[in-house]
This record gives C-alpha cells, sequence and structure tokens, in this order.
C-alpha cells in the first residue's frame, strides 16, 4: 500500500514536471504571414502550393503560414498600402528596387547580411550586393533578364523567313506577314510598365548606355539630352515601321500567351520569366506550347538597332526574392522562424523545383536537373546570347520618375504625344523627385 502510494506520488510530480514542457510547446507555435506574388492561374500554379508552402508546414509544424496570393497590379498596390500603414506582413514578396523601392529606402524589411553567413557559400556572390537600400535586403532567387524576344521558328520556316539580325531584316518581315494576316510582334502591354521594362529598357541599354544613365539619375545630364530622346524617337520608329502595332495596348498581360502560342505573330516581346506560362501543367498534362513543339521555339535578344552603342545586350537584373520585417524583434522565436521559411524559399528543393517549372536562373550555385522541358533549356541558353546586361529602368528610377515613362511610352505608340514631350515630362518629374531628394 505505501509502494502503490509512492508510485502514485512519483507519477503525479512526473506530471507536474512535464505539464509546462507541453504548455511552452503548445506556445511556441509561430504564425508568420506572408505576401506572395503568384499568379494562381499558371502551369504548375498547384504544384508550387504543394511542394513549397504546404512542404514547409509538414517539414516545421509548429511554424503556420498564413499567405496572401496577389498578381501583378494588385501585388504592387497592396504592397504600397501594407507599407504606408505601417502593417507589413512578416515575409514579403520583393524586387531589389524599382517596385520595391519603398520597401528599401524606408528600411521596411531586415538586412539580412548577419543572417547569410551560415549559407552564404551556396549563393552566387554576384546576388547577394547590396540592393536599393544600400544593404541586402531579400536573397535573389534568380538573375533575370526584363527583355528576352521569343520567336516561332517554325512559322518562320513555314514562310520561308529567317530570325533577323539586324532591325533592317525584321522591318522587311512587314509586309510579308501583313500578307498573312499576321501580327510581327506581340507585347501584352495593357499594363504601362511592360513596354518600359521589356522593351524600351533594352532600346535604353543599347542606344545610352548605363554610364549616360548614371549621369542622368546623378542629375548632371538630362532625359532631353540627344542620346534620350533618339531612344524614344527609335520606340516611335517600331510603330511607323509597323514593327509594333497600337493593339498590343489592348492586350492583357495573359492574353498574350494564347496568342503567341497559337501563331498569330512570329515574335513576343517579354520578360525571360514568360517562359513558365508556355509550360506543361502537371494537372492537366497541357501546354500552351506542347513538349514537342517547343524545339520549335528561339529565345533571343532584339535584332541589331541602327546606331547603337552596346551590342546583343539585354536589360537585366538580380531577380525577385523574400525580405523580412524590419519589426519582428530581434533574436525572437518569430525571427528564427521567418530566417528558417527565408531560408527554406531560397533552398537548393525550392530553386530546383522554379528550375524545372520555368526555367528561371539559379542564384544558388548548387541547382541542376535532368527533368527539363526543351523551352527551360532554351530559356537556360538565352543567357549565353546576352554579352552585355544593362539596366533595368524601373529597377534604377524612382516611381515618380518612372510613371510619367511608362504612361509617355503608351502616349508615344498612340500617337498621343511626341518622343521630346514625354523626355520633357519625364526630366520635369525627375527635377521634383531630385530636389525632394536634396531636402
Amino acid at each position: 500500500m505505501k509502494r502503490s502510494l509512492l508510485l502514485l506520488v512519483s507519477v503525479f510530480m512526473l506530471l507536474l514536471s512535464v505539464t509546462p514542457v507541453l504548455h511552452a510547446q503548445e506556445e511556441e507555435t509561430i504564425t508568420l504571414t506572408v505576401l506572395n506574388y503568384f499568379d494562381l492561374t499558371s502551369p504548375n500554379a498547384s504544384r508550387e502550393i504543394e511542394e513549397v508552402w504546404n512542404e514547409f508546414e509538414r517539414r516545421h509544424p509548429n511554424i503556420k503560414v498564413i499567405r496572401e496570393d496577389l498578381f501583378n497590379e494588385p501585388f504592387h498596390h497592396k504592397t504600397e498600402a501594407y507599407a504606408a500603414a505601417g502593417t507589413l506582413p512578416d515575409i514579403v514578396y520583393m524586387w531589389p528596387g524599382g517596385r520595391s523601392t519603398t520597401l528599401h529606402t524606408k528600411k521596411l524589411v531586415k538586412d539580412l547580411t548577419p543572417f547569410i553567413d551560415e549559407v552564404r557559400d551556396q549563393f552566387s556572390e554576384a546576388a547577394l550586393q547590396p540592393q536599393a537600400g544600400g544593404y541586402l535586403a531579400m536573397i535573389p532567387t534568380t538573375i533575370t533578364a526584363s527583355h528576352a524576344m521569343y520567336v516561332n521558328k517554325g512559322l518562320l520556316d513555314e514562310l520561308g523567313l529567317k530570325i533577323p539580325e539586324t532591325y533592317e531584316e525584321l522591318v522587311a518581315m512587314v509586309p510579308i506577314l501583313k500578307e498573312k494576316g499576321l501580327d510581327v510582334v506581340l507585347m501584352g502591354a495593357q499594363d504601362d510598365w511592360v513596354i518600359q521594362s521589356c522593351l524600351f529598357s533594352m532600346i535604353v541599354g543599347r542606344l545610352v548606355g548605363d554610364a549616360k544613365m548614371d549621369e542622368i539619375i546623378a542629375g548632371k545630364a538630362k532625359f532631353t539630352d540627344p542620346e534620350f530622346v533618339g531612344a524614344l524617337e527609335f520606340y516611335k520608329r517600331l510603330y511607323d515601321d509597323g514593327v509594333l502595332s497600337r493593339k498590343i495596348m489592348n492586350i492583357t498581360y495573359g492574353e498574350v500567351n494564347g496568342l503567341f502560342a497559337a501563331g498569330m505573330a512570329p515574335f513576343l516581346i517579354d520578360g525571360d520569366w514568360k517562359t513558365g506560362n508556355f509550360l506543361t501543367d502537371p494537372e492537366t498534362g497541357e501546354a500552351l506550347i506542347p513538349v514537342d513543339k517547343q524545339p520549335n521555339f528561339v529565345i533571343t535578344v532584339f535584332p541589331a538597332i541602327p546606331g547603337e552603342i552596346v551590342h546583343k545586350s539585354s536589360s537585366t537584373v538580380a531577380g525577385v526574392g523574400y525580405g523580412m520585417n524590419a519589426n519582428i524583434p530581434a533574436g525572437s522565436a518569430k525571427e528564427k522562424a521567418a530566417w528558417e521559411l527565408l531560408k527554406w524559399l531560397n533552398s537548393k528543393e525550392v530553386q530546383t523545383l522554379r528550375l524545372e517549372t520555368a526555367g528561371t536562373t539559379p542564384s544558388r550555385v548548387d541547382v541542376t536537373s535532368d527533368n527539363l522541358e526543351p523551352l527551360v533549356r532554351e530559356r537556360l541558353a538565352f543567357y549565353g546570347k546576352i554579352e552585355v546586361g544593362t539596366y533595368v529602368l524601373d529597377n534604377v528610377l524612382a516611381g515618380d520618375v518612372y510613371g510619367p515613362l511608362n504612361v509617355g511610352l503608351q502616349e508615344i505608340g498612340l500617337g498621343l504625344a511626341t518622343p521630346m514631350e514625354v523626355a520633357e515630362r519625364v526630366q520635369a518629374a525627375f527635377d521634383e523627385w531630385f530636389a525632394a531628394q536634396q531636402q
């Protein structure tokens, strides 16, 4: 009896000692909010949700992720709204500059330099350079070319045409393609950022050059100087020569995918990321460009432009990534959980998935795969065709400056403004922005 009583007391004491531990474990469950840039209609969307986000929670049962998925302009508007209200989520998808300038310059996200030391050797050093705020606000998941020219080589072959090496050769195709009822170059330019980022940035790189742009950004030269106006005049010439049609401003960014895949034009200009929209959807087994047709497509750069000072270039930038809210307390359990999520989003597993599903150029040095569709391999080979990477304008200019430029480019295409009028408007916007920075 005495022994039984002692045993009961021992069990009771053991339970008392375990209970606080159990409560502590329950309290250690961390909730992370995430603002994610994600096209839920894209091929492999379900695979990303399952293999990236659901897999993270399976590996970290004590971390709950609440994700808000937005795409295109709604994402950017929501980011700015969160930033203005001081309610930024714990983890936010962001760019190294440009559309994410507010997050960088106002230091709304943490400097990840102290965190990265444990995994720095796993990444290309070029991907880990300071960003728009002068520090490492996020780890780029890729290196990105905002300009790529997609070519339906099969269609050109049927018409007895070759991929043009010069602008003059491209212009010579215009009457042939028009006679067949085809457009020359497609763009999904209803959103005004598309022309600036995917086409005009490349033109400026070729005709103006980064050195001159550095002078303009420093206030030592002007957008109204002959070089920049000349870039705008060449852009206008694309419409005058019939290479571009005004109707691209009525084509949505998603709609253009099907038009190009259906052979409505032999050329599409977009970012290299557009590749992912043509690949096989694992749920349906269907692709806008089927695997057996993909070898008929080529990804290259725009042909040589008259008077260019830079050759075979594309506008390039360190890719997107995820940042951590600066208000998360240093050394806290939430900070540790947030870093675990950031590491996972930049892991070999996740970057391999993105390589396989979109052909993104990994920022890690240890990512390879044998499971790549022909268009993914073509996207990787595309980087060997770029001899020079030049600025993406909305990455190096403030929103107050590239905003009027974006609108002006559409107005030039629609015949509503001249190149000089747009240059003057952009310079006025720059002067106002530059003056505010000096105060």
